[in-house]
């Protein structure tokens, strides 16, 4: 089965604290050559958005740095300050290289704790989003019922991946579609029955929304994905992490440990 699909940017004008996520959306789409928001379409957000409108900016001047974070930062040549938020939103510390921790952070394996410099105020910095997949509830219900339309919401980071260079997109909040579509038991095109495959959807949406989304001053912090086809439902909320004890990564990191 052939599928086209269609990303839009939107661009939302600068986001403060506070701001009304899904009404700067749905203006945004009205104006943009996508002609609104549409039944079926899937809205990608910039975390850094989210986390903006949230009240998470974080000024750097109000933060005092513990030992700990003073000996990181020595460790790994990072701002003493910036390592105490990294602390604070972080489970776990596993390692690092120059300028970035490598965290744990609610059940994920990210650099700094997510917490990012860039789109943020001068002297500030902008943690996750409290809770991402709830941010992502939250926005598609406002926009839903704005628009009397069903759609779905993700919630989107730029990760690094082991032994690449550069960035793509992954879905950290997600809510109307099924994030990870289990293929396991399907066969492939020799017959032979799949074991282990399941396809991260809303991580590849993400990627597909940050091609027009950028990273730099582009000023289009969300796009909408249309013509996918996916199923919406309510009962679709969250994203699929594993136990570190079955990640490939952290086990070769706790073998060095």
């Amino acid at each position: 089965m052939n599928i086209s699909f269609s990303v839009f940017g939107l661009s939302t004008g600068l986001i403060r604290d506070g701001d009304d996520i899904a009404g700067r959306l749905i203006a945004a789409a009205d104006a943009s050559v996508c002609g609104g928001i549409r039944d079926g379409d899937i809205i990608v957000l910039a975390e850094s958005m989210v986390a903006t409108a949230e009240g998470r900016v974080v000024p750097l001047a109000t933060v005092i740095p513990s030992r700990r974070a003073e000996e990181l930062a020595q460790k790994y040549d990072m701002d003493p300050c910036t390592a105490e938020v990294v602390l604070r939103e972080s489970d776990d510390v596993v390692g690092g290289i120059p300028h970035f921790l490598l965290c744990m952070t609610n059940g994920t394996l990210l650099p700094n704790a997510g917490v990012d410099g860039s789109n943020a105020p001068p002297g500030c910095l902008v943690p996750l989003p409290e809770n991402p997949d709830s941010s992502a509830v939250r926005i598609r219900q406002s926009v839903e019922k704005q628009c009397g339309v069903k759609v779905a919401v993700i919630i989107a980071d730029s990760r690094t991946h082991a032994m690449r260079s550069g960035c793509s997109g992954v879905a950290i909040g997600c809510a109307g579609i099924t994030a990870v579509i289990d293929d396991r038991g399907r066969s492939d095109l020799f017959g032979r029955r799949l074991e282990v495959t399941k396809r991260a959807v809303a991580d590849n949406i993400a990627s597909a929304a940050e091609l027009v989304m950028g990273e730099a001053d582009e000023g289009v912090p969300a796009a909408i994905v249309r013509g996918l086809g996916l199923p919406i439902s309510d009962d679709a909320v969250g994203i699929e992490s594993i136990a570190a004890e079955d990640c490939l990564f952290m086990g070769l990191l706790r073998d060095r440990r």
